[in-house]
């Protein structure tokens, strides 16, 4: 977007691939997953760099298209054999880090929200909530994986709670796209993310934030080796 300083969308860039790099780590430096998101991320910014995401007046909405496919790998892999093996396989510790990367995203959202890009309604001065998740996911690393002061259950009901703000900042910022469904940002609609870096929001970082949450559940639920679960 031409309206936008450059060191913003430089800013993403980083937070992106920081995001993927972790994601990476927690996955045992598996080449396979970084090839698999790495392509994701390139073939997310060719489409975007066509202007095909910002025709608003496609049905259905061309969002979709980068909406789905990982919601429905996500899915895929929580149903699987193979997938519930990646799944428990994942670093509780890393995928727990991995969250603070909520803080420089909720900052980067407030930045696109004074540039009139996206709705007051997703930042943390409207209705999200989600940087608390980046700033108490340290104190869960240090409390419950360095010192191992905090039990099974507490690390439950941070991811749950957390997962619960990330749903809740998510169904506001589809609400805000400027379609026939938008409930929120009539004034300044969130169209942001239907551009080139800001794409791989919804496309890449949401997702691996998502997953995160879901493996960790999972290994909580369902994993007896783990430091906390005595």
């Amino acid at each position: 977007m031409e309206t936008l300083p450059l060191h913003i969308s430089l800013v993403f860039v980083v937070i992106t691939l920081l995001t993927v790099f972790v994601f990476y780590k927690a996955a045992g430096q598996s080449r396979i997953t970084l090839f698999v998101i790495l392509s994701w991320l390139i073939l997310q910014m060719i489409v975007s760099y066509t202007g095909f995401y910002s025709n608003i007046e496609a049905v259905p909405p061309r969002s979709i298209f980068f909406l789905a496919p990982p919601v429905l790998f996500i899915f895929i892999l929580s149903i699987t054999p193979s997938g519930k093996n990646f799944l428990s396989q994942l670093d509780i510790k890393t995928l727990t880090l991995l969250h603070s990367i909520r803080i420089p995203v909720e900052l980067v959202l407030f930045w696109l929200f004074s540039y009139k890009v996206i709705p007051e309604v997703m930042t943390f001065e409207g209705r999200n909530l989600d940087i608390l998740s980046g700033l108490s996911a340290p104190f869960i690393y240090y409390f419950g994986f360095v010192r191992q002061q905090l039990n099974r259950t507490v690390l439950l009901v941070w991811n749950i709670l957390c997962l619960a703000l990330l749903l809740n900042v998510v169904i506001h910022a589809i609400l805000s796209f400027p379609y026939p469904f938008q409930q929120f940002g009539f004034d300044q609609p969130n169209i942001a993310v239907l551009y080139f870096p800001f794409v791989w929001l919804p496309s890449c970082v949401v997702p691996l934030v998502l997953l995160s949450h879901i493996a960790s559940i999972r290994q909580l639920l369902y994993t007896i080796n783990l430091p906390t679960l005595n």
